[in-house]
């Protein structure tokens, strides 16, 4: 069974896309474990002359590390991805490196009609980024709209054709692990790559 981390990419304590994903947590429970992480305790970025990382970032690292993929659901502010999303991914890129070469599934509900496409998009950019290599699944835009009337008193999705997407999706996710699993051949100088970018410059 997969073990999976899922990034709960806001600071709201009322986010629909935290729902989201504790729905993946308990509906694909038999197919794989599914941890959730917040990242709204993070202190703001602010490239420490130390290079010091926090330990709430380390600890995250951590579990990206151990984990079989990574699944990010983003809400969508001002056509792009939250600020607490990138300030969380900016410590994940600074001298400690858990996305490279990591299964990465991308999904977003928003209150309105479009389901976080434009924020999706900029995320992806970010995590191709040369100080997160991460490995995006591609072509699998799982897109939640008018997410507040989506789920029922229990958390379940309502909609069976969006479930249904989310399965398939899912499933595909779950494929595109274990492919990734195999493309591993340059996953050293990748590594070593990153490691040699000077922030001192950046």
């Amino acid at each position: 069974m997969h073990k999976f981390i899922a990034i709960v990419g806001t600071n709201s304590d009322q986010s629909t896309n935290r729902k989201l994903l504790q729905f993946m947590q308990k509906h694909f429970a038999d197919q794989a474990a599914i941890e959730l992480v917040e990242i709204k305790d993070l202190p703001m970025f602010n490239k420490p002359e130390n290079k010091q990382v926090p330990a709430a970032a380390t600890a995250i690292a951590e579990k990206i590390d151990q984990a079989d993929g990574v699944i990010i659901s983003t809400p969508e502010y001002d056509h792009s991805a939250p600020a607490v999303l990138m300030n969380a991914l900016e410590w994940l890129s600074f001298h400690i490196h858990p996305f490279v070469d990591k299964p990465v599934m991308i999904i977003g509900a928003s209150y309105g009609s479009l389901g976080t496409s434009r924020a999706q998009a900029h995320l992806r950019q970010i995590l191709d980024s040369p100080e997160l290599r991460a490995r995006i699944m591609p072509s699998s835009e799982f897109l939640l709209g008018h997410s507040l009337q989506a789920f029922d008193e229990d958390g379940n999705l309502i909609d069976a054709q969006k479930l249904a997407k989310l399965t398939g999706l899912f499933t595909d996710f779950q494929t595109f692990v274990d492919i990734t699993a195999e493309l591993n051949h340059a996953n050293d100088a990748n590594r070593q790559e990153v490691q040699n970018v000077n922030w001192d410059k950046l």
